[in-house]
């Protein structure tokens, strides 16, 4: 069985309402706000600043004053990151891209609706993300990829010794690659996630990379990625509902509870030794949420989902262009997008480490405007299916690593206690991020400063409908639910694929089946034990590429 982590078990977890970490939270949380509002609207993307919160835990820890001693625990520093990551993603991603929208095609008047909207959006998915994660659907167990690489950044500062090094002589692989252009978090992932899902997702990246020379055309700039990825996560959902549902039916009379009984499928061969990519923990001890909570937190996420599409209705006037019926098969519609485009984006981020949530929403909102709701209503749809899946991807890698720390599930009560904490310490990014949006929008987007991503929602709806766009998605969603209902629901093969597809990234192709071929080759010789270490080099790399790409976008970004 593997070795807990630093006080996996030991001490009562942290409280996020401390009042010293409450205020260390909210400082980094608005730093992180600041730095993701900046970047995406000069750069375009957002950076990963979970590492970044680790290191400042760190640093934080070591000044010399009473109240900062208290931070040298790897729960608190586990906190730090949780907030000021969340806050980062929540701003960028979930707030200004999805108001740019509106903002850019002139309507004022949708700016306020669309931010109440993105931000129920945003809570309502990281609370989904709580009732689903560590269940069949989601597992502790499975890769969540810069998740491991946080945890193991942690690790590193309260342990040193050989795992320290390890890690460190990946980070240095991870910021040398990152500084010649090579995009070092795909060849990290590869030494960590599921290998046939993975496998898929380097095809995808080359399939798209080189789509001009092999096929004639250039598949960035089709609909077959969309039409793939869309017919593959609805395959995704209903395997996800029918794998909870069987084992629910299978289930003796007798048992009683199912906490604990069944083990998560592992994410890859389980590693000998307990690394952060091991799934041991979640074999010994079983999932921390039994198959009827995650039912119920399916549920309660669909039922909140519709209540907030009708608050968003109103709020934004819609009744006054659509009836009663349209109005809530409008507000049902957004509920299932919203949906379907988490558990699209959550398998991905799963998986892989990377989120389609723009190419997701995009579908959605050519879907929306294929049902002939009114322009306000297709501008709000998107919003607010651009909002959620970003939170839900990003609380699954901080809930992972937050799971690596406290041992892997070893002790169930203090698992959820901690994860709970986790979830307070998102929200607070969330108010944060909700906060330094509202008062800061008007000061990027009066100087024309926008997330590309709101000018391509915009130019969408401002073009119409495509015919052509609708029979695309369709005829390539048939591939793509095939491919995934073939390959089951453990493989994600569809999702992993059209992920490729979408991100269309040949360089980053390459590094993925290189990291895999000498992952494969390493096991062959080494053996199962040498797992641990690959994980951990793994996270060192993507810790290594977070941390260059962070300063490399700061300083471009001036």
């Amino acid at each position: 069985m593997p070795t807990p982590e630093p006080s996996a078990t030991a001490e009562r977890h942290p409280q996020t309402f401390e009042p010293w970490l409450l205020a260390v939270l909210i400082l980094t949380s608005v730093a992180g706000a600041v730095i993701g509002l900046q970047i995406i609207t000069t750069l375009g993307v957002t950076p990963n600043t979970s590492i970044i919160g680790v290191l400042l835990a760190i640093l934080i820890s070591r000044i010399p004053l009473a109240a900062f001693l208290r931070f040298r625990s790897v729960h608190r520093q586990n906190l730090v990151q949780t907030s000021i990551s969340t806050a980062t993603f929540a701003a960028a991603n979930s707030l200004l891209l999805t108001i740019g929208i509106p903002a850019a095609l002139g309507r004022q008047d949708l700016l306020v609706p669309m931010l109440i909207g993105a931000s129920m959006a945003m809570v309502i998915d990281l609370m989904m993300l709580y009732w689903l994660f560590d269940t069949r659907i989601f597992p502790a167990s499975g890769a969540w990829p810069p998740g491991i690489a946080s945890a193991e950044a942690i690790i590193a500062g309260d342990k040193g010794g050989r795992r320290a090094r390890v890690l460190g002589y990946g980070a240095l692989i991870g910021v040398g690659g990152a500084a010649l252009g090579v995009p070092m978090s795909a060849f990290g992932v590869a030494f960590i996630g599921n290998i046939w899902a993975l496998s898929m997702f380097g095809a995808g990246l080359l399939l798209a990379g080189y789509s001009g020379p092999l096929f004639g055309t250039v598949m960035a700039e089709s609909y077959v990625p969309h039409g793939m990825m869309i017919g593959a996560g609805l395959v995704a959902l209903v395997q996800a509902i029918v794998l909870v549902v069987r084992h629910r039916m299978r289930r003796p009379a007798a048992s009683g509870s199912s906490r604990g009984e069944a083990a998560a499928p592992p994410a890859d061969p389980a590693p000998a030794g307990g690394g952060a990519g091991s799934a041991d923990g979640a074999a010994e001890h079983g999932f921390t949420r039994d198959d009827s909570e995650a039912l119920r937190g399916l549920g309660k996420g669909a039922v909140l989902y519709v209540l907030a599409g009708i608050v968003l209705a109103l709020a934004g006037g819609l009744y006054t262009g659509m009836g009663p019926v349209q109005l809530l098969l409008w507000a049902l519609f957004a509920a299932l997008a919203c949906i379907a485009a988490e558990f699209i984006v959550g398998l991905s981020a799963m998986h892989a480490g990377w989120f389609p949530a723009f190419a997701t929403a995009l579908v959605f909102l050519v879907l929306g405007m294929f049902f002939g709701f009114p322009t306000p209503a297709v501008v709000l749809l998107s919003g607010f299916v651009a909002a959620g899946s970003p939170a839900f991807a990003d609380g699954g890698y901080d809930f992972k690593a937050g799971w690596i720390l406290r041992g892997r599930g070893g002790d169930p009560a203090q698992e959820l206690e901690g994860r709970r904490q986790q979830l307070l310490a998102g929200l607070v990014g969330c108010a944060v991020a909700i906060a330094v949006v509202a008062l800061t929008h008007n000061l990027y987007f009066d100087n024309g400063l926008f997330a590309p991503s709101s000018k391509v929602f915009a130019t969408t709806i401002e073009a119409g409908l495509d015919a052509g766009a609708i029979s695309e998605i369709a005829l390539w969603a048939i591939p793509g639910a095939l491919i995934q209902l073939v390959a089951g629901s453990r493989r994600q093969m569809g999702i992993m694929l059209a992920t490729g597809l979408i991100v269309a990234d040949p360089i980053a192709g390459w590094a993925v089946l290189a990291g895999l071929l000498i992952r494969i080759a390493v096991l062959r010789i080494r053996g199962p034990e040498a797992e641990s270490t690959l994980a951990i080099i793994g996270g060192g790399v993507i810790a290594g590429d977070a941390i260059y790409g962070f300063f490399s976008s700061v300083v471009k970004a001036r």
